[in-house]
């Protein structure tokens, strides 16, 4: 019996590997379109794209079941005007010219799963936020917004939706949690900034299950935010992180010392650590997913003894 196809847009980063071999396990066919073609990735055909401009690979759209877009530039970066553009960009272009490639073949995907940020709720603590929680300011929910606009104004009328409004997702071969690690292991996981910030997460074994559950379950539909049940401050966070890896001290960062930090040594946006948001995933409960792991220390746990 020939395998369902299942493609990934901009599937090369730690998410899209990681995803990538849970699909296949699952008995897919799992297609990669990127514009790099990763040495970890040569049991998977790998097309060839730019990210915003019809080619070749276009041709891995006909018959398969589902796309799922994770294509855009990475946000832990310096947010150099140049960077910023970039962010937008290649958010804008990739989901525009999936819907492209959508028209140009017979039979087409007829599920489409789109990624999003938990970012686009802005950042506050003070409020817990749900799928219908008023968004947010600043250039995450701005480019939020305008992803998802674009994603529904190229979605075709006989397509199913789901755009998945992801936070911080923690896994044992890539993405934040490596990094927040090493710091632990320095002796600088106390908290961050006056550490009162949301820290939201999800394991990466059930952002994996959502997406299975996307692709098989048509009762899935719109917006979802993907989102442990129990998200928590930075100060908790830090503290269970370092008493899973059984770090006793953790000095604390405050906000010069991150700012300093984060720019000339981690090279990246020190907003990223010293704001933050509650995130709920109300949509998925409603649907009865169960999450695997829904508390931070039997996640961090499982990923990192």
């Amino acid at each position: 019996m020939k395998k369902e196809k299942i493609i990934i847009t901009g599937g090369t980063g730690f998410l899209g590997k990681s995803l990538a071999n849970f699909l296949s396990e699952k008995e897919y066919d799992v297609i990669i379109i990127s514009r790099n073609h990763p040495e970890y990735f040569k049991d998977f055909l790998v097309s060839n794209w730019d990210g915003f401009s019809l080619g070749n690979w276009v041709e891995e759209f006909e018959n398969a079941k589902a796309v799922i877009n994770l294509a855009g530039k990475n946000v832990n970066c310096l947010k150099t005007p140049e960077n910023c553009d970039e962010i937008l960009r290649s958010r804008i272009d990739s989901t525009k010219i999936i819907g492209e490639a959508m028209k140009s073949v017979v039979n087409p995907p007829k599920i489409w799963i789109q990624m999003s940020t938990a970012h686009i709720y802005g950042d506050s603590s003070s409020r817990i936020c749900s799928e219908n929680t008023t968004l947010g300011y600043g250039l995450a929910p701005f480019v939020g917004k305008k992803w998802e606009k674009t994603f529904y104004q190229n979605l075709p009328s006989d397509c199913r939706d789901v755009v998945l409004r992801t936070s911080f997702v923690i896994g044992k071969n890539g993405g934040a949690l490596k990094q927040l690690k090493k710091i632990v292991k320095l002796g600088f996981g106390g908290k961050t900034g006056n550490g009162k910030q949301g820290m939201s997460w999800i394991h990466e074994i059930d952002f994996q299950r959502i997406v299975l559950e996307a692709i098989q379950n048509e009762n899935y539909s719109g917006i979802y935010n993907v989102s442990s049940p129990n998200p928590t401050k930075n100060e908790t966070f830090m503290k269970t992180l370092r008493n899973v890896l059984k770090i006793p001290i953790g000095f604390s960062s405050p906000i010069w010392m991150t700012q300093i930090g984060a720019k000339y040594i981690l090279k990246t946006d020190a907003e990223l650590a010293l704001y933050g948001r509650f995130i709920k995933p109300k949509r998925l409960k409603k649907e009865g997913f169960k999450f695997h792991f829904p508390e931070l220390k039997n996640a961090l746990e499982n990923l990192l003894k």
